[in-house]
């Protein structure tokens, strides 16, 4: 007679059950940890072909001009047209309008304490620091760093990259470098732009409600500043130019046939440029930390 288990099932069937469960928990298991060691080397093959794109471009651009090679300063002036001055009407207004939010907020716990007099240095302080570069990044990201993905995958898509090699021109020299040198130069300009843009922005609600002038705010948000808080901000945005060129150049470079691949790619540049400004921003901000720069 066979001996009865639990719910009246027999103790060899629920032996198999058993079994039966484990091994398909064993084989999740096995599963998952494929899939996280399969993605963590896709990330990683991803980030070390951004470190080899963003080489070959700073050698193109600060090496091999001495070496007699042609920088082409022609097209890094267009570029720096694209990038810096045709960015200014907007990333003026997304930053004077952040400026106006921050003074507001400050204000908002500031005048429990009676310490309205505070704002300007609290605007000028997270401007300068954060927000300025990083508003800056994201204003960039949304219309250059999708421009060049969208520029590069087209030129892969119709065969222009391969015309170039043909023409003995290295496409990374006559299409990355260009636009990595004036991500360099303009980041930091337009940080220094969104930067002020801030100030003022906070200097019209502290005209308005906090009792400064135009000029005693200024005064007080200079006297609030350090040389270290404008030096990271502008140390994080060169950081982020070449992250921005590196990414969107990648993307450009990888698209696949077809013209849906180009939109693929511009989305995955502006996702992947936006998470990885955040992770180089949340570096350099622990750096300046615990290096006391901050």
């Amino acid at each position: 007679m066979p001996v009865l288990g639990l719910g009246g099932i027999s103790a060899p069937s629920l032996l198999c059950i058993r079994r039966d469960t484990c091994g398909l928990v064993a084989e999740e298991a096995v599963e998952v940890t494929v899939r996280v060691g399969r993605a963590t080397l896709d990330s990683l093959a991803y980030l070390g072909g951004l470190a080899r794109l963003g080489g070959r471009a700073a050698y193109f651009t600060f090496v091999a001009p001495w070496q007699g090679r042609r920088l082409r300063l022609d097209r890094a002036a267009h570029q720096a047209m694209v990038v810096g001055l045709q960015a200014l009407p907007i990333l003026s207004l997304i930053t004077f309008f952040i400026g106006v939010i921050l003074a507001l907020q400050s204000a908002y716990e500031l005048r429990k304490f009676g310490a309205l007099h505070y704002v300007s240095g609290a605007v000028a302080i997270s401007m300068t620091r954060e927000l300025g570069p990083l508003m800056t990044a994201i204003v960039v990201i949304g219309r250059s760093g999708s421009a060049f993905a969208a520029e590069i995958g087209t030129m892969k898509v119709t065969e222009e990259l391969d015309a170039l090699e043909t023409m003995a021109l290295n496409p990374v020299q006559f299409l990355v470098t260009p636009k990595f040198l004036a991500m360099v130069v303009m980041l930091p300009c337009l940080t220094t732009w969104a930067d002020l843009m801030g100030i003022l922005g906070g200097a019209l609600f502290g005209v308005a409600k906090a009792g400064f002038t135009f000029t005693s705010y200024l005064r007080s948000s200079l006297d609030a500043l350090y040389l270290r808080d404008i030096s990271t901000g502008l140390i994080k945005s060169l950081m982020f130019g070449m992250t921005i060129t590196a990414v969107g150049c990648h993307e450009g470079f990888s698209t696949g046939a077809g013209a849906e691949e180009v939109g693929r790619s511009t989305t995955a540049a502006v996702v992947m440029s936006i998470f990885l400004v955040i992770a180089v921003d949340l570096i350099f901000t622990a750096l300046f930390y615990f290096t006391g720069a901050h």
